[in-house]
């Protein structure tokens, strides 16, 4: 090895099935979700984004897919990285609301400003829709040197909208005009291919139901604790069929959410360390470099040897709609030992596909490769069932088993308290409010102006820069 830096919730939902497509807005009143087939491309490095017509004239941009945020947003003036902007001037419908809004991320941020327009997507439902668009007027590392995507379209909830949640979100206006189901569905086809290649990899992104052709067997269902980001509840991890042994609530700490818009499984740094030493044990190498664990190194192998033999399977246990049963999506070693970089014509570099967390589980990229994943909004849960792309050298790289028993897990594995921004500022405002009743008693009663400031800190408000996952584009 070479070292280089570098109910039974298994239904299938009716949305799915042949008879469930006459649901929506197209001229016949059907919902085609064959035509949304393959209308993603995209690697897990650098994001699986959407082609979409804005404005009138349509201008086509390719837009990140992002169930980790809630803002759609795109480039409104030259950038040298990337290759089309949105030109809001030469649109007719463009609506200018006035208002600035900026997002920032771990990596990255923009500021811009929102307004409207109609979109229509060319794979997508049929219609064109008035939808709230940020122009991004100025950016810092969010759009990199090699990305093929000119926006961003957040999917989450309006909880992590900006500048507030009173900003109506892209699926919100969709299912509200187009009347279709309150549901979306994703499919990202890029297990054991490079994960920064040619960016022509494949992708589905359903909007209002289920495909039944992008899955396997059944669809498991668990429930979304919370409607901000898509938070789950994750009840135990094992790395080739051992246990971890950690207390049920340090996979929830602080939350467990499904992001196709971090390229990593994201672990809080206890249960990452637990992961790392556990992988460690099952490998078949005796010695590996901590620089590959911790991302600073890649892993090389000659072009001939496939070293994913080499590592276990990594299983992630999430709770069932019926809560005193659980089951297992389990990834294999093709899925987070990743290409990444050819080294002359004998050398194969790969990365591990798994990275520590200060602040979430996050199922993203490395995950969600193997699986297709129903976020079904309208009856609060997200499901997944086996991709059958998710293969390699033609054997499938994902599982879903179950039902287990949860008897050996606690009763609630997520905190009862919910940081998130809403509860937040009322909290901050209500302590104000306190800070400025006792300043009035105590200037009456001591005739002393004594100074009640409540200072903000970082554990304040939990905005986007504290809270979208780190490792979101490599």
């Amino acid at each position: 090895v070479v070292l280089r830096q570098g109910s039974d919730s298994r239904q299938q939902d009716p949305l799915g099935g042949a008879d469930g497509l006459a649901l929506a807005s197209d001229p016949g009143g059907t919902l085609n979700f064959l035509a949304m087939v393959e209308n993603l491309q995209g690697d897990s490095g650098r994001g699986y984004y959407l082609e979409m017509l804005i404005g009138t004239p349509p201008q086509a941009l390719n837009i990140l897919v992002d169930t980790g945020s809630s803002n759609f947003a795109v480039a409104g003036v030259p950038d040298p990285d990337v290759t089309s902007y949105f030109n809001a001037e030469l649109s007719s419908t463009y609506k200018s609301q006035g208002i600035d809004v900026t997002v920032k991320y771990s990596q990255g941020s923009w500021t811009g400003v929102l307004g409207t327009d109609v979109i229509t997507i060319p794979k997508g439902i049929y219609g064109s829709y008035t939808i709230n668009i940020a122009t991004i007027l100025e950016s810092e590392n969010f759009f990199l040197p090699g990305v093929k995507w000119h926006g961003i379209l957040g999917l989450a909830y309006d909880a992590l909208a900006k500048p507030s949640s009173s900003v109506e979100t892209f699926f919100d206006s969709l299912v509200r005009q187009a009347k279709i189901p309150n549901i979306f569905s994703l499919q990202m086809c890029g297990a054991g291919l490079p994960v920064s290649g040619s960016g022509t990899n494949g992708g589905s992104l359903v909007l209002g139901g289920i495909e039944p052709s992008l899955y396997t067997g059944d669809i498991w269902y668990t429930p979304i604790k919370e409607e901000w980001y898509y938070q789950v509840e994750i009840l135990k991890l094992e790395v080739g069929g051992q246990n971890l042994e950690l207390d049920c609530r340090e996979y929830n700490a602080d939350k467990a959410i499904v992001d196709s818009g971090t390229t990593l499984l994201r672990l809080p740094q206890k249960v990452f360390s637990a992961v790392v030493q556990a992988i460690a044990r099952k490998s078949l190498i005796q010695e590996f470099s901590s620089g590959f664990w911790t991302g600073s190194q890649l892993a090389c192998w000659d072009n001939s040897e496939r070293p994913w033999s080499l590592f276990p399977k990594l299983s992630i246990y999430l709770r069932d709609e019926n809560s005193s049963r659980s089951f297992r999506i389990s990834i294999l070693p093709q899925l987070y030992i990743q290409p990444i970089l050819g080294i002359g014509e004998n050398l194969q570099c790969y990365r591990f596909g798994i990275s520590s967390s200060t602040n979430a589980l996050v199922i993203g990229a490395t995950v969600m490769e193997g699986f297709y994943v129903i976020f079904d909004r309208a009856q609060r849960r997200v499901g997944f069932a086996v991709s059958p792309c998710a293969e390699v050298d033609g054997s499938p790289v994902s599982e879903i088993e179950g039902p287990f028993t949860t008897a050996d897990v606690a009763s609630n594995c997520v905190s009862s308290i919910s940081f998130h921004e809403p509860v937040l500022w009322i909290a901050s405002y209500a302590l104000m409010s306190l800070c400025g009743i006792i300043l009035l008693v105590l200037i009456i009663l001591l005739l002393i102006p004594p100074r009640c400031q409540h200072r903000y800190t970082d554990n304040d408000v939990v905005n986007d820069e504290s809270s979208l996952v780190r490792h979101r584009w490599k």
